[in-house]
């Protein structure tokens, strides 16, 4: 396994479950269930293995600390590892290569270990040849169910993400976020959850008052008519197209109205039928908008005001209403209404999120910009103090993003008319290099988007790369039926080549990455995975083990034909979860 990802990452502890974490999920035994998580196996059964030794007097009696399994890098270690000898050397009172010896005596069979090896104080594990071989099989007949599984079956998520005003065509800045979200939401569902993709937005204030008097002096400016542009306007030219579209819809009959409302209503339902149009494009569909209007209009801001104030947590200052955050051991307070009447941010996204756990949501992810960095402390400190669970919302803060071009970079402003929309950017490099290269790097990380690198059809491209590799494999199908050999009858034990077998070992690490994904809320790391890892391990793979060539024996041309069958559906599933389409031609 790859550095960057594995083994450093794909780490799994055992201890005792953690009773409001998220993502303490149950043990599944390989044995019930098709979909192995090989870590996971392997540290239930290393504990199993020391609480043997234990009743059999061959370690004293201790309490267990949480051990850990690890992939290896160098094949020479086995396929996994553990150092959990060296850990229990201090509470056993033996020498680390003792212990291992002991944990290998006593380790619970299973058919995918061939071997167990004891290096020092280290014991390495190594997979069967006669099981990878064998979960070829498994993947043809999973086929697109493949690496789904039921850990959070009944329990229910949502995720938040993209939330933009209706102020204009939806931008690159907010697509990360949109990737991001839709990705994770996928994750999820193939952990089990029962998802649900949210959009938060308001249509109200000063946002939506500068747009509808941007649309109105537009609408003039196009029937000939004198017309003011409000200063901090919005300029962009969609407000032009949304203007004729007025027009053509009702003439002039709205010239001399000094109303915003219907100026206001139509931008919105234009808008949005910009921005929801527009991230079709890219596989996302969100199933529930929620208006931040409905939050006043039904008291619930008003009430986390009140209820703070019960609790002796508000206070008023310089007619602002504040929130006393330092008695929750906060740096300072922070305000909830402005001395204006207006509520800060944070008072309706605490109503928000009470709404969200109210709804039932056992996990709630938002996934939101680097400029919403200072609000959810305080967010997630009124859901306390009021009395909710903050452990069931998980926030995913990502990094702007910026275009690169020739070498050059350049930021977006909705409100200047500088920016590039989602439709340009797709119309630019396509759907899919949006999504991979959007989801590619970590939340944390600066994203620059490389429109040259995007737009590459060779392998330096890590879309083309990836899509590639299952092109090729439908690519050898069709092949091979043209030539009359079917893959049907094939026997996967011939496939003892080394290359082989490393291959299938990346094939089954798919439900692997999916949950650490998860885990971790970190579904950045799947696209690294199926760059990185599953197609750099099958191109040599698939250039050095033939399947159709005169040399090949038939019997075994049949059985690569299977191979080769199960990684495209392993590839497909990967792009799916990613929102990528998975090409048959190049």
């Amino acid at each position: 396994m790859g550095a960057d990802l594995f083994p450093a990452s794909l780490q799994v502890y055992i201890g005792e479950p953690c009773a409001s974490c998220y993502n303490c999920a149950r043990y599944v035994d390989p044995e019930e269930e098709s979909v192995i998580r090989i870590p996971q196996d392997l540290t239930q059964r290393l504990r199993q293995a020391v609480e043997n030794a234990q009743k059999a007097g061959a370690l004293p009696t201790f309490e267990i600390p949480p051990l850990k399994v690890t992939g290896t890098r160098r094949p020479e270690h086995g396929d996994y590892a553990t150092p959990a000898a060296m850990q229990l050397a201090k509470l056993a009172r033996a020498r680390p290569d003792q212990i291992a010896g002991i944990l290998i005596e006593y380790f619970p069979q299973t058919e995918y270990i061939g071997s167990l090896e004891r290096a020092g104080g280290f014991i390495n594990f190594r997979l069967a040849d006669s099981w990878l071989q064998q979960q070829v099989e498994r993947i043809l007949e999973e086929g697109p169910s493949f690496a789904r599984m039921d850990d959070f079956a009944g329990k229910r998520a949502q995720v938040e993400c993209v939330s933009a005003n209706p102020t204009g065509p939806i931008t690159v800045g907010r697509v990360r976020g949109g990737v991001m979200g839709d990705t994770l939401a996928r994750l999820l569902r193939a952990m089990g959850y029962d998802v649900e993709l949210e959009y938060y937005f308001n249509n109200a204030g000063r946002q939506m008052r500068l747009l509808a008097e941007s649309l109105r002096a537009r609408y003039r400016e196009r029937l000939g008519l004198p017309f003011e542009f409000p200063e901090d306007g919005y300029q962009g030219d969609y407000l032009y197209d949304i203007a004729d579209q007025l027009i053509a819809e009702h003439g002039a009959e709205l010239a001399d109205e000094e109303d915003l409302t219907p100026f206001k209503e139509y931008a919105e339902a234009k808008i949005f039928e910009m921005i929801r149009a527009a991230l079709r494009r890219i596989n996302i569909e969100f199933d529930n908008f929620f208006n931040e209007n409905w939050l006043y209009e039904n008291g619930a801001v008003d009430r986390v005001v009140e209820g703070l104030r019960e609790r002796g947590l508000v206070y008023e200052k310089d007619g602002a209403v504040w929130f006393k955050t330092t008695a929750l051991g906060m740096d300072q307070d922070k305000v909830l209404i402005k001395s204006t009447g207006e509520p800060t941010y944070r008072t309706p996204d605490i109503a928000y999120h009470i709404n969200k756990l109210e709804r039932g949501f056992d996990l709630a992810v938002n996934i939101l910009g680097a400029d919403h960095i200072e609000e959810y402390p305080d967010v997630l400190a009124g859901l306390r103090a009021l009395g909710y669970d903050d452990s069931r919302v998980k926030v995913l803060i990502h990094q702007f993003v910026t275009l690169k071009e020739g070498g050059e970079t350049r930021r977006m402003s909705t409100r200047k008319g500088e920016f590039v929309t989602l439709d340009e950017l797709v119309d630019e490099v396509g759907a899919d290099a949006v999504r991979y290269f959007m989801l590619a790097r970590s939340p944390e990380s600066h994203m620059v988007f490389d429109l040259d690198l995007a737009r590459k059809q060779s392998n330096e491209n890590p879309v083309y790369y990836i899509q590639n590799a299952h092109v090729r494999c439908v690519s050898i199908a069709r092949v091979a039926e043209e030539r009359g050999v079917s893959m049907e009858g094939g026997d996967v034990s011939l496939l003892t080549d080394p290359r082989e077998l490393a291959l299938i070992r990346k094939l089954i690490e798919l439900p692997e990455v999916i949950d650490l994904c998860v885990r971790e809320l970190a579904p950045h790391k799947i696209a690294f995975w199926a760059h990185e890892e599953l197609a750099r391990v099958f191109h040599p793979t698939y250039e050095e083990i033939r399947a159709l060539h005169s040399e090949v024996p038939e019997e075994l041309a049949r059985a690569r034909l299977k191979l080769y069958a199960a990684a495209r559906v392993v590839l497909a599933r990967t792009l799916d979860l990613m929102g990528m389409s998975a090409p048959e031609r190049m």
